[in-house]
């Protein structure tokens, strides 16, 4: 008998890469998040013997999207109450 299909490594890496093209449609950083915790959840289902049920899996993926756009976040906002500002009109 073979494994569901939410064991199946490729499924995740095949998630992954449809969340980061809706990255670049819809930008934000928010389905980057979820493409880097669906990528390193297919990664770690390709250690062997590794099984989880669905609400297990569903939590690692969960905790890595989270982790991933905390990180996200860290690196690339702009500092707490920094206003972005201009000095010239870009029409000059």
């Amino acid at each position: 008998m073979s494994d569901p299909f939410w064991l199946t490594w490729w499924i995740w890496l095949a998630a992954a890469l449809v969340l980061a093209i809706l990255e670049v449609v819809l930008p934000g950083f928010i389905f980057l998040g979820f493409a880097l915790g669906a990528a390193i959840t297919g990664i770690l289902l390709l250690i062997p013997g590794i099984n989880p049920v669905l609400p297990v899996l569903m939590l690692i993926f969960a905790a890595l999207s989270l982790a991933a756009w905390l990180c996200l976040r860290r690196m690339f906002a702009s500092p707490h109450g920094q206003v972005k500002t201009f000095d010239r009109d870009i029409n000059d």
